[in-house]
C-alpha cells in the first residue's frame, strides 16, 4: 500500500502541472475571447453593410451562434479544469506520501478525499440509483494519525457500504441508497466515525466473523476477505482505537470507528 501511495502521488503530480498550465491560461483565454468579441461587435456597428463575400462567410461559420457559444465553451472547459484539479488534490490528500509518519490531519479532508475517489461508484448506474451521501460532520480538532493508513480503512469501509447497496438492489429491494457519515468529538481525548449503510444488513453470525482475515460473503471473485481485517488492525493496533459493527437483517448496517486524538507511544520495557 504505501508502494501504492507513492505511485499515486507520483500521477497526482505529473498531472497537476500541466493541468495547472491550462487553468492558469484559460482566465487570460477568456479575456483575448472578450475583446476580439467586443471588436466583432464594433466592426459590425461601423461596417453593417457588408460585401456579398464578407456575408457568406458570416453565415458560413454562424458568427452568431459563435459569439453566443465561445463563452460558455470557455466557461465549460474552466470548470472541467477545476473539477480535475479537485480529483488530483483528492488523490494527493488521500495517497499522503508522508503516511509512515504520524502526524496532526484534518479527518474531514480524509473522508471528503476518499469520497472523491469512490464517485464512479456512487453515480447512478443502468441497475440502481444514485447513492446518497449524508456528511453530518461534527467540530473536530486535527488528530495525530497515519493518515494514509486510515484513508485505507475509510475505502474499505465505504466500499463495502456500496456493495451492500448495490447487493441490495440486486436482490430486488427498491429503496433510495443511502451512506451516512457522522463524525463528533467523543470526550477531550477521541472522536467517533460513524459510517451507517442503509442496505439489506447482517445476520449475527456473519457479524461475529466480520474481521477475520479472507472471511468475504461476497461471490468468487469478488473480494478478498482482507479489507475489514486490515482496517480493524490499522484502526485497533496502529492508532490504539476501536472498531465495531452493529446491522440487523434488513435494517442496514453501521461501523463505529474510535480513535484518540493524540497517540502513545507504548512503554519500553527494560
Amino acid at each position: 500500500m504505501s508502494s501504492l501511495g507513492q505511485l499515486v502521488a507520483g500521477v497526482a503530480h505529473e498531472i497537476n502541472n500541466p493541468v495547472n498550465f491550462i487553468f492558469g491560461n484559460l482566465s487570460y483565454a477568456n479575456d483575448y475571447t472578450q475583446d476580439l468579441l467586443r471588436l466583432i461587435q464594433f466592426y459590425q456597428q461601423q461596417h453593417p453593410d457588408l460585401s456579398a463575400e464578407m456575408e457568406s462567410e458570416v453565415s458560413q461559420i454562424d458568427l452568431e451562434f459563435l459569439m453566443e457559444d465561445l463563452p460558455r465553451l470557455l466557461a465549460s472547459m474552466r470548470i472541467g479544469a477545476e473539477r480535475i484539479q479537485k480529483i488530483v488534490a483528492s488523490l494527493r490528500t488521500f495517497s499522503r506520501m508522508d503516511e509512515a509518519e504520524m502526524k496532526d490531519v484534518n479527518l474531514h479532508e480524509c473522508l471528503d478525499s476518499t469520497l472523491m475517489i469512490l464517485q464512479s461508484r456512487l453515480k447512478a448506474s443502468p441497475v440502481r440509483p444514485e447513492i446518497k451521501v449524508i456528511r453530518e460532520y461534527g467540530t473536530l480538532p486535527l488528530i495525530e494519525c497515519y493518515a494514509g493508513q486510515l484513508n485505507q480503512a475509510f475505502m474499505n469501509i465505504l466500499s463495502n457500504a456500496i456493495d451492500a447497496l448495490e447487493d441490495a438492489f440486486t436482490n430486488q429491494v427498491q429503496y433510495a441508497p443511502c451512506i451516512t457519515i457522522c463524525t463528533r468529538l467523543v470526550d477531550q481525548n477521541q472522536v467517533s466515525i460513524e459510517i451507517t449503510d442503509n442496505g439489506s444488513g447482517m445476520s449475527l453470525a456473519t457479524q461475529q466473523r466480520l474481521f477475520d482475515p479472507f472471511f468475504t460473503t461476497k461471490a468468487i471473485g469478488k473480494g478478498t476477505g482482507l479489507g475489514l481485517s486490515i482496517s480493524y488492525q490499522i484502526v485497533t493496533e496502529r492508532h490504539q482505537g476501536s472498531l465495531r459493527c452493529t446491522s440487523e437483517p434488513g435494517r442496514g448496517s453501521s461501523f463505529m470507528i474510535k480513535i484518540p486524538m493524540a497517540q502513545t507511544c507504548p512503554t519500553v520495557r527494560v
